[in-house]
Protein backbone atom coordinates (compact mmCIF):
# COMPACT_ATOMS: atom_id res chain seq x y z
CA UNK A 1 0.00 0.00 0.00
CA UNK A 2 1.17 3.47 -0.96
CA UNK A 3 2.50 6.45 1.53
CA UNK A 4 0.10 9.65 1.38
CA UNK A 5 0.70 11.67 -1.59
CA UNK A 6 -1.46 14.25 -4.08
CA UNK A 7 -3.01 12.98 -6.23
CA UNK A 8 -3.38 15.38 -9.83
CA UNK A 9 -4.42 13.26 -12.52
CA UNK A 10 -8.45 11.77 -13.06
CA UNK A 11 -10.07 9.74 -15.80
CA UNK A 12 -13.77 9.98 -17.19
CA UNK A 13 -15.07 6.61 -18.72
CA UNK A 14 -17.71 8.68 -21.16
CA UNK A 15 -17.40 6.22 -24.38
CA UNK A 16 -21.22 4.52 -24.42
CA UNK A 17 -24.13 5.85 -25.79
CA UNK A 18 -26.97 5.01 -23.11
CA UNK A 19 -29.15 2.99 -24.80
CA UNK A 20 -31.48 3.49 -22.02
CA UNK A 21 -32.18 6.73 -22.64
CA UNK A 22 -33.60 6.33 -26.10
CA UNK A 23 -34.12 8.98 -28.30
CA UNK A 24 -32.50 11.04 -26.04
CA UNK A 25 -29.08 9.92 -26.93
CA UNK A 26 -29.62 9.60 -30.63
CA UNK A 27 -27.89 12.74 -31.50
CA UNK A 28 -25.99 13.69 -28.36
CA UNK A 29 -23.74 11.67 -26.18
CA UNK A 30 -25.39 10.72 -22.88
CA UNK A 31 -22.15 12.80 -20.54
CA UNK A 32 -23.50 16.12 -22.87
CA UNK A 33 -27.14 15.31 -22.20
CA UNK A 34 -28.35 19.25 -20.63
CA UNK A 35 -28.40 19.44 -16.80
CA UNK A 36 -29.24 22.66 -14.94
CA UNK A 37 -27.46 24.90 -17.70
CA UNK A 38 -24.49 22.58 -18.26
CA UNK A 39 -23.57 19.11 -19.34
CA UNK A 40 -23.65 16.55 -17.25
CA UNK A 41 -20.22 15.75 -17.60
CA UNK A 42 -19.49 19.10 -16.72
CA UNK A 43 -20.85 18.65 -12.80
CA UNK A 44 -18.73 16.11 -12.61
CA UNK A 45 -15.41 17.28 -13.83
CA UNK A 46 -16.35 20.70 -12.00
CA UNK A 47 -16.48 18.42 -9.11
CA UNK A 48 -12.76 16.51 -9.62
CA UNK A 49 -11.47 20.43 -10.00
CA UNK A 50 -12.95 20.78 -6.33
CA UNK A 51 -11.07 17.79 -5.15
CA UNK A 52 -7.69 19.27 -6.74
CA UNK A 53 -7.67 17.87 -9.82
CA UNK A 54 -6.04 19.13 -12.71
CA UNK A 55 -5.19 17.04 -15.27
CA UNK A 56 -8.24 14.99 -16.55
CA UNK A 57 -8.66 13.13 -19.56
CA UNK A 58 -11.71 11.88 -20.78
CA UNK A 59 -12.23 8.26 -22.77
CA UNK A 60 -14.81 8.99 -25.87
CA UNK A 61 -16.13 6.28 -28.16
CA UNK A 62 -20.39 7.12 -28.97
CA UNK A 63 -20.12 10.33 -31.06
CA UNK A 64 -16.61 11.30 -29.89
CA UNK A 65 -16.02 14.18 -31.93
CA UNK A 66 -18.82 15.85 -29.78
CA UNK A 67 -17.14 14.46 -26.46
CA UNK A 68 -13.72 16.38 -28.17
CA UNK A 69 -15.40 19.93 -29.06
CA UNK A 70 -16.64 19.54 -25.29
CA UNK A 71 -13.02 18.78 -23.56
CA UNK A 72 -11.47 21.82 -25.57
CA UNK A 73 -13.94 24.17 -25.09
CA UNK A 74 -14.54 23.09 -21.00
CA UNK A 75 -10.27 23.41 -20.78
CA UNK A 76 -10.64 27.05 -22.48
CA UNK A 77 -13.34 27.94 -19.79
CA UNK A 78 -11.28 26.81 -16.78
CA UNK A 79 -7.30 28.47 -16.77
CA UNK A 80 -5.05 26.14 -15.20
CA UNK A 81 -7.05 23.14 -16.12
CA UNK A 82 -5.57 20.01 -18.55
CA UNK A 83 -8.29 18.00 -20.46
CA UNK A 84 -8.21 15.87 -23.61
CA UNK A 85 -10.07 13.27 -24.75
CA UNK A 86 -8.85 9.86 -26.27
CA UNK A 87 -11.05 7.34 -27.70
CA UNK A 88 -11.18 4.03 -27.17
CA UNK A 89 -10.77 2.41 -30.59
CA UNK A 90 -12.47 -1.07 -30.06
CA UNK A 91 -15.97 -0.26 -28.05
CA UNK A 92 -15.26 -3.19 -25.94
CA UNK A 93 -16.40 -2.06 -21.94
CA UNK A 94 -15.31 -0.05 -19.38
CA UNK A 95 -11.92 -2.49 -18.71
CA UNK A 96 -11.13 -1.64 -22.29
CA UNK A 97 -12.16 1.97 -21.93
CA UNK A 98 -9.83 2.49 -18.94
CA UNK A 99 -6.91 0.07 -20.22
CA UNK A 100 -6.76 2.77 -23.35
CA UNK A 101 -5.67 5.83 -20.34
CA UNK A 102 -2.51 3.69 -19.21
CA UNK A 103 -0.63 5.55 -21.63
CA UNK A 104 -1.63 8.79 -20.84
CA UNK A 105 -1.57 8.14 -16.99
CA UNK A 106 2.24 7.74 -17.31
CA UNK A 107 2.93 5.28 -14.80
CA UNK A 108 1.57 7.72 -11.73
CA UNK A 109 1.05 5.75 -8.35
CA UNK A 110 -2.13 7.00 -8.00
CA UNK A 111 -4.99 8.58 -9.74
CA UNK A 112 -8.86 8.59 -9.67
CA UNK A 113 -11.38 7.68 -12.48
CA UNK A 114 -15.08 6.94 -12.40
CA UNK A 115 -18.05 6.90 -15.19
CA UNK A 116 -18.33 10.10 -16.99
CA UNK A 117 -22.06 9.89 -16.86
CA UNK A 118 -23.06 9.14 -12.89
CA UNK A 119 -23.98 12.16 -10.89
CA UNK A 120 -23.69 12.54 -7.18
CA UNK A 121 -24.00 15.77 -4.86
CA UNK A 122 -20.78 17.60 -5.62
CA UNK A 123 -20.02 18.12 -1.91
CA UNK A 124 -19.05 14.19 -2.24
CA UNK A 125 -15.75 15.48 -4.60
CA UNK A 126 -13.45 17.12 -2.28
CA UNK A 127 -14.59 14.06 0.77
CA UNK A 128 -12.97 11.49 -1.79
CA UNK A 129 -9.99 13.39 -2.61
CA UNK A 130 -9.18 14.01 0.69
CA UNK A 131 -9.56 10.01 1.54
CA UNK A 132 -7.83 9.38 -1.98
CA UNK A 133 -4.83 10.87 -1.06
CA UNK A 134 -4.15 9.11 2.40
CA UNK A 135 -2.91 6.50 0.46
CA UNK A 136 -4.21 3.12 2.55
CA UNK A 137 -5.42 1.02 -0.29
CA UNK A 138 -5.09 -0.40 -3.53
CA UNK A 139 -8.29 0.41 -4.70
CA UNK A 140 -10.51 3.05 -3.01
CA UNK A 141 -14.08 3.13 -4.16
CA UNK A 142 -17.11 5.32 -3.83
CA UNK A 143 -20.26 3.69 -2.48
CA UNK A 144 -23.98 4.74 -1.69
CA UNK A 145 -26.64 3.18 0.61
CA UNK A 146 -30.05 2.64 -1.22
CA UNK A 147 -32.79 0.16 -0.74
CA UNK A 148 -31.54 -2.59 -3.00
CA UNK A 149 -28.49 -2.19 -5.80
CA UNK A 150 -30.05 -4.44 -8.14
CA UNK A 151 -29.30 -1.95 -10.89
CA UNK A 152 -25.94 -1.29 -10.37
CA UNK A 153 -23.24 -3.43 -8.16
CA UNK A 154 -23.46 -4.72 -4.73
CA UNK A 155 -21.11 -4.05 -2.57
CA UNK A 156 -20.15 -5.94 0.46
CA UNK A 157 -18.22 -4.00 3.26
CA UNK A 158 -16.37 -5.56 6.85
CA UNK A 159 -16.61 -3.63 9.77
CA UNK A 160 -13.86 -1.45 8.48
CA UNK A 161 -15.30 -0.49 5.35
CA UNK A 162 -13.08 -3.06 3.31
CA UNK A 163 -14.72 -4.54 0.66
CA UNK A 164 -14.86 -8.32 0.41
CA UNK A 165 -17.77 -8.92 -2.17
CA UNK A 166 -19.04 -6.89 -5.51
CA UNK A 167 -21.93 -8.36 -7.42
CA UNK A 168 -22.58 -7.21 -10.56
CA UNK A 169 -26.37 -6.36 -11.15
CA UNK A 170 -27.64 -8.88 -8.83
CA UNK A 171 -31.06 -9.67 -9.35
CA UNK A 172 -33.56 -7.67 -7.49
CA UNK A 173 -34.46 -8.50 -4.28
CA UNK A 174 -31.26 -10.86 -4.21
CA UNK A 175 -28.90 -8.25 -2.48
CA UNK A 176 -28.09 -8.80 1.51
CA UNK A 177 -26.39 -5.30 1.47
CA UNK A 178 -27.70 -1.72 1.36
CA UNK A 179 -24.35 -0.46 -0.72
CA UNK A 180 -24.08 -0.11 -4.01
CA UNK A 181 -21.16 0.97 -6.28
CA UNK A 182 -21.63 5.09 -6.92
CA UNK A 183 -19.26 4.74 -10.15
CA UNK A 184 -16.12 6.60 -8.49
CA UNK A 185 -12.73 5.36 -7.34
CA UNK A 186 -9.06 5.74 -6.39
CA UNK A 187 -6.39 3.41 -7.35
CA UNK A 188 -2.51 2.83 -7.55
CA UNK A 189 -1.42 1.04 -10.75
CA UNK A 190 -1.92 -2.49 -10.10
CA UNK A 191 -5.34 -2.42 -11.38
CA UNK A 192 -3.88 -2.57 -14.67
CA UNK A 193 -2.45 -6.29 -13.74
CA UNK A 194 -5.89 -6.99 -13.12
CA UNK A 195 -7.35 -5.16 -16.08
CA UNK A 196 -5.17 -6.79 -18.57
CA UNK A 197 -6.60 -9.94 -17.37
CA UNK A 198 -10.47 -9.45 -17.78
CA UNK A 199 -12.12 -11.99 -19.74
CA UNK A 200 -15.31 -11.02 -22.05
CA UNK A 201 -18.50 -10.90 -19.84
CA UNK A 202 -21.94 -12.80 -20.71
CA UNK A 203 -22.50 -9.57 -22.73
CA UNK A 204 -19.31 -9.99 -24.35
CA UNK A 205 -17.27 -6.89 -22.74
CA UNK A 206 -14.33 -6.60 -20.90
CA UNK A 207 -16.22 -4.85 -17.50
CA UNK A 208 -14.50 -3.09 -15.22
CA UNK A 209 -16.02 -4.66 -12.29
CA UNK A 210 -15.25 -8.45 -12.53
CA UNK A 211 -10.88 -6.59 -12.36
CA UNK A 212 -11.60 -4.68 -9.48
CA UNK A 213 -13.57 -8.64 -8.10
CA UNK A 214 -10.46 -10.08 -9.05
CA UNK A 215 -8.04 -7.83 -6.82
CA UNK A 216 -11.06 -8.27 -3.90
CA UNK A 217 -10.18 -12.58 -4.11
CA UNK A 218 -6.76 -11.83 -4.61
CA UNK A 219 -6.69 -10.19 -1.61
CA UNK A 220 -5.94 -6.73 -2.57
CA UNK A 221 -7.11 -4.06 -0.33
CA UNK A 222 -10.16 -2.80 -2.17
CA UNK A 223 -11.47 -0.37 0.32
CA UNK A 224 -15.34 1.64 0.78
CA UNK A 225 -15.95 5.41 1.07
CA UNK A 226 -19.41 6.01 1.54
CA UNK A 227 -21.03 9.53 -0.35
CA UNK A 228 -23.85 10.65 1.01
CA UNK A 229 -26.87 12.99 -0.51
CA UNK A 230 -28.05 12.95 -4.04
CA UNK A 231 -26.86 10.14 -6.61
CA UNK A 232 -28.44 8.86 -9.91
CA UNK A 233 -26.57 6.70 -12.84
CA UNK A 234 -29.07 8.95 -14.78
CA UNK A 235 -29.74 5.74 -16.91
CA UNK A 236 -33.88 6.51 -18.08
CA UNK A 237 -35.52 9.32 -18.50
CA UNK A 238 -37.25 9.23 -15.34
CA UNK A 239 -33.51 9.35 -14.11
CA UNK A 240 -32.57 12.41 -15.96
CA UNK A 241 -35.74 14.74 -15.31
CA UNK A 242 -35.27 13.74 -11.51
CA UNK A 243 -31.54 14.29 -11.85
CA UNK A 244 -32.68 18.10 -13.52
CA UNK A 245 -34.78 19.03 -11.07
CA UNK A 246 -32.28 18.50 -8.26
CA UNK A 247 -29.34 20.33 -10.18
CA UNK A 248 -31.70 23.38 -10.52
CA UNK A 249 -31.89 23.79 -6.97
CA UNK A 250 -27.88 23.55 -6.82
Amino acid sequence: MLAPMAIGKAVLLAAGRGTRLGALTAATPKPLLAMAGRPLIAWIAGGLMAAGIRDITVITGYMAEQMERWCRGFEAANPGLKINAIRQAELNGTAGAMLAAREWLGGVERFIFGWGDILMDPQNYPRFGKAAEAGNYDLLMAVNEMEDPWRGAAVYLDSEMRVTRLVEKPPPGSSTTRWNNAGLFASSSILFRYLERVGRSARGELELPQAIAAMIGAGCAVHAFAVSGFWSDVGTPEDLEAARRQFAQS
